[in-house]
């Protein structure tokens, strides 16, 4: 058994145990990803509208992820814990939101929806990545992110092919009539509420957490990499300028692009990106005043002023992540209106074509997860004989050349082919960048920098959300799968740039 300064190395069962509940998070993840556009489209959105629909969804996140983690460092219950308390909440909430979505009666209630469920798994998520970092020495950090990356391989596979089952097994109808959500969409909902609570419960009764005090012993024994930071009164006053400038700077740019946009007369959903900018500049202005009368410690002012000092490693992963999850997202929006017209040929969301056509996408989506899931505990064994960089670069370029094939396959059964790259490059994104990450991040400030991560993959999903549309309707004719071509060179561009991220490993 370890010292008390030092933390001890965990079981296979104690990693498996602490990271089962993303088997219930990643269920209610999968089945957003593979049927919110699909009950978008039967509510009666366009294709054209689907993208700016699904953008509840990332806004959340960038909402709530550095809230939550900010919270999550300064918690502590004697029961449970610091992280487990978010795990509980959050899943009650979303368990909840799963068995009212499929129920909306409007596509604006559907999005509405999307919105409120979103937040709830994020309250869950957010946490899940720090308790890694919490609960493990370094040299285990790359298989507990691994497992995790298993868990949401697994969970994603049944979830996404929930629809696909209840039909072809148990005879759940499989169509509706116009503007209603078919019986199976709905039952897969309800199921994935009972999965995700029990998932999540599972981790909260069966793990445990450092207390404050022995997290502090760990800092200050060198036991975690990064040192706890201590901060002088010249050194906020420094920050505090800092931030002045960067908020003039933001908000200005961010106002001409609103002015920019209107004079141009342009989609609205351009404006988001406009204003997003805008409104970082105006609270970036805020925080720095409130620095300036020497409120330092105020939950606000720390997390404005902690976004412009993030680790170096977490700079270059930045990047890494935007063109990912960029070519991510155009994967969810668009695969199942890119499969249904470029090889089912219809567009008639009440055609039994379309139906199948739906159905296959989300067996497709199960199938990349159900490789993640495999693949992911081989990734751990390839990057000790490499890299972590390398590793993450040869998954993101197969995942890349997968999305481009899409386009040049006529026979629905030849995409499977294309999951196989995508998932190993799934496997790939959701572990290894954790691990590059963790050993860069001051313990007292591991769950807001997790937080402030996701950004990076919520902005690429905001821009995607605000410009896809705009581009597919104004210079691809509409045609859905010409995004996922442009998903496929960002991935393929992410894995170069990840060789660039300095990795102490």
């Amino acid at each position: 058994m370890a010292n008390s300064t030092t933390k001890p190395h965990l079981t296979f069962w104690q990693i498996w145990n602490m990271s089962f509940g993303f088997l219930g998070i990643q269920f209610g993840f999968a089945l957003q990803n593979a049927n919110t556009s699909r009950i978008f489209e039967t509510l009666g959105a366009d294709v054209e509208q689907i993208p700016i629909l699904w953008i509840a969804a990332p806004l959340t996140g960038l909402l709530v992820q550095p809230v939550v983690g900010y919270f999550s460092d300064r918690t502590w219950h004697p029961k449970l814990g610091r992280r487990r308390p978010y795990f509980l909440v959050g899943a009650i909430l979303a368990s909840i939101s799963l068995c009212l979505m499929p129920n909306s009666p409007t596509l604006w209630v559907a999005a509405g929806m999307l919105w409120i469920m979103d937040a709830s798994i994020n309250i869950s998520m957010e946490p899940f990545r720090a308790f890694v970092g919490d609960n493990l020495p370094a040299e285990q950090r790359t298989m507990g992110f691994a497992m995790q990356s298993f868990f949401i391989g697994t969970g994603a596979v049944i979830a996404s092919m929930l629809p696909w089952m209840l039909n072809n097994w148990f005879g759940v109808a499989n169509t509706a009539a116009e503007g209603n959500i078919a019986d199976a969409v709905k039952w897969s909902y309800y199921l994935g509420a009972i999965v995700f609570l029990l998932a999540v419960l599972w981790t909260v009764l069966r793990s445990h957490e450092y207390p404050p005090e022995q997290l502090q012993q760990f800092a200050d024994t060198g036991e975690d990499e990064v040192p706890i930071e201590e901060l002088t009164k010249a050194q906020y006053t420094a920050r505090s300028k800092g931030l002045r400038q960067a908020g003039a700077v933001a908000g200005g740019i961010g106002l001409l692009g609103i002015l920019a946009l209107a004079q141009a007369e342009l989609d609205k959903e351009l404006y988001i990106l406009a204003g997003m900018l805008f409104i970082v500049g105006v609270l970036w202005v805020s925080a720095s005043a409130l620095m300036k009368n020497g409120r330092y410690k105020n939950g606000f002012v720390t997390i404005m002023s902690d976004l412009l000092r993030m680790p170096k490693t977490m700079q270059q992963l930045a990047i890494v992540q935007f063109f990912s999850w960029f070519a991510l997202f155009s994967m969810w929006i668009y695969t199942t209106s890119a499969v249904t017209k470029h090889i089912y040929g219809t567009t008639d969301t009440t055609s039994l074509a379309y139906n199948e056509g739906a159905d296959w996408v989300g067996l497709l989506f199960a199938i990349y997860n159900g490789i993640a899931a495999v693949v992911a505990f081989g990734l751990p064994y390839l990057a000790k004989r490499t890299s972590r960089r390398f590793t993450h670069m040869v998954c993101l370029v197969l995942g890349g050349l997968g999305l481009i094939a899409i386009y040049f396959i006529g026979d629905p059964n030849l995409l499977l082919l294309p999951m196989l790259g995508i998932g190993i490059a799934w496997a790939s994104i959701l572990s290894m960048p954790y691990a590059m990450l963790a050993g860069a991040l001051p313990p007292d400030k591991m769950g807001y920098y997790m937080g402030v991560f996701n950004f990076f993959i919520v902005i690429p999903q905001i821009v995607a959300a605000t410009i896809l549309g705009f581009i597919v309707g104004q210079f691809f004719g509409g045609e859905a799968v010409f995004a996922l071509i442009v998903g496929g060179g960002c991935m393929i561009l992410a894995g170069l740039l990840s060789l660039r991220v300095d990795d102490d490993e």
